[in-house]
């Protein structure tokens, strides 16, 4: 049966991708989509959400807004890679559809309520304050959710410090509660998704699958990989979210370890770096994984099949 899953996430070039390819893959009931701040201003990153939601076509789905800072630190935003709207680029539609009145925080609490325990995946691609919140107001979901699938963090590596990738550094209290629950954690870091380039091979795929939603992502491309370009100097800009997503799909799109995972908090220099424990067997208790490597081809097919199916 297709997974249930919340996406919550700060559109944000790449989280576009993973909401068109959530939309789009048979594989995926999406239940929810969930905004929070990061990319850019959580008014602003709603507001593309619900613009991409126009662009593929979808309804009956809730859309929410949520937190609108971190837990306790000031807010980060990332315009210089997603421009000054989040979403730079393409001509973004008007919404056909409004938010949910409730809190995002609510609304992922209600929809796991509201399904079978175990049924549910969030799948987290941007900072963890709504996750991190939903499982502090109300603790019975940490049982219910199947698992967290977060794209953040890094083992190896960071962009925002050293250490530290921007979706944990930007709220790491929040990172701290998500990944020390009691429940599954897989961890799709920059290790992974620096393997997941949009290569000339790649833009041209999409262009072939001829469809609005892949000439949009196209668009999307265009601004992001001149952006990454100049910020970090990729030649091909990394596509971060969608990978979350596609290990949702097929597990086999990547390999995974089980190892311990935790949260700098105090560092002078790691502040945000998300530890990982490779150094010996992990602890029959340990419920948290990292992803290691991608298959890049069987990815990036995922990607085109749904834009292809969105039509």
């Amino acid at each position: 049966m297709p997974r249930k899953i919340i996406l919550d996430c700060d559109p944000g070039h790449d989280d576009a991708i993973a909401l068109l390819l959530a939309h789009g893959n048979p594989e995926v009931d999406l239940l929810a989509v969930t905004t929070v701040f990061g990319n850019q201003t959580v008014d602003k990153v709603t507001r593309n959400a619900l613009a991409v939601a126009r662009v593929a076509g979808i309804t009956g789905v809730p859309f929410a807004r949520g937190m609108h800072r971190p837990l306790v630190r000031p807010i980060r935003t990332a315009p210089g890679i997603h421009g000054e709207s989040g979403l730079d680029g393409p001509v973004l539609p008007e919404p056909a559809i409004t938010p949910d009145p409730r809190h995002a925080v609510d609304l992922i609490i209600d929809t796991v309520l509201a399904h079978a325990p175990g049924t549910v995946t969030l799948v987290p691609t941007g900072p963890l304050t709504n996750i991190a919140l939903a499982a502090r107001k109300e603790p019975r979901i940490v049982p219910r959710v199947r698992e967290v699938v977060l794209m953040g963090g890094g083992y190896h590596t960071g962009n925002w410090s050293a250490v530290a990738e921007f979706n944990v550094v930007a709220d790491p209290e929040a990172a701290h509660i998500v990944v020390h629950e009691d429940w599954p954690v897989v961890m799709v870091g920059l290790d992974l998704t620096h393997q997941a380039l949009a290569t000339p091979e790649v833009r041209a795929r999409i262009a072939e699958v001829g469809t609005g939603p892949a000439r949009f992502v196209g668009g999307l491309l265009d601004f992001f990989g001149t952006a990454y370009l100049a910020a970090q100097g990729f030649p091909h800009p990394p596509v971060h979210d969608p990978c979350a997503v596609a290990y949702v799909i097929d597990p086999d799109v990547m390999t995974t370890r089980r190892v311990p995972l935790t949260v700098e908090l105090t560092g002078t220099h790691t502040l945000g770096m998300t530890v990982a424990d490779f150094r010996a067997e992990p602890p029959p208790e340990c419920h948290t994984r990292v992803a290691v490597d991608l298959d890049h081809g069987r990815f990036w097919a995922l990607v085109a099949d749904a834009l292809a199916r969105i039509g």
